[in-house]
């Protein structure tokens, strides 16, 4: 008589285990999605979103505008930053680009006087906006995951800010 009974009693066990492990991985991929949109609402921007000229990003939960782009045709992820004078680019993502370091120099940063590489970026793409010829440097001491995207590109612009919106857009005389 216990001998039907196991089987029975280990299967239900077995369904209330697989029950809750799907419930925990379905409540972990819902909430990493939930935090990945709160800390970078733009990481869906489409380079051919039809928008040519204009980008339009949201504000995450830090105040920041972060968006992917790409430089030289190689996948960055950018964060807007109008307190620096060039893009500036982590030395793990130059070298992946194929950057070339040109001359040293030393820039003042948020973390006091680093020395840097100068380099052009033969281009420079957010969303539909697209320029050439960007000058920016390479930081040997920044983490490699983001890349500053810096006034060399963002003064070619008209810039709004609005109820957590950054709205870029190449000006009508172009850039």
């Amino acid at each position: 008589m216990s001998a039907p009974e196991l089987p029975s009693i280990f299967s239900g066990k077995v369904i209330t285990i697989l029950f809750w492990l799907l419930l925990m991985g379905s409540l972990t991929l819902f909430f990493n999605g939930f935090i990945q949109q709160r800390d970078n609402p733009n990481k869906a921007l489409s380079i051919n979103d039809g928008n040519q000229g204009e980008v339009k990003l949201e504000r995450n939960r830090a105040g920041h505008y972060l968006a992917p782009g790409l430089i030289n045709g190689h996948p960055v992820n950018f964060l807007l930053d109008t307190g620096a004078t060039h893009v500036s680019v982590p030395a793990g993502i130059a070298k992946s680009a194929g950057l070339k370091a040109g001359r040293q120099s030393m820039v003042t940063t948020a973390n006091g006087v680093v020395h840097v590489y100068q380099t052009t970026l033969d281009s420079v793409q957010l969303g539909g906006i697209t320029m050439q010829n960007i000058h920016a440097s390479i930081n040997p001491h920044m983490s490699d995951d983001v890349v500053l995207l810096g006034m060399s590109f963002m003064k070619h612009l008209d810039i709004i800010q609005r109820d957590g919106v950054l709205t870029l857009k190449v000006p009508a005389s172009g850039y």
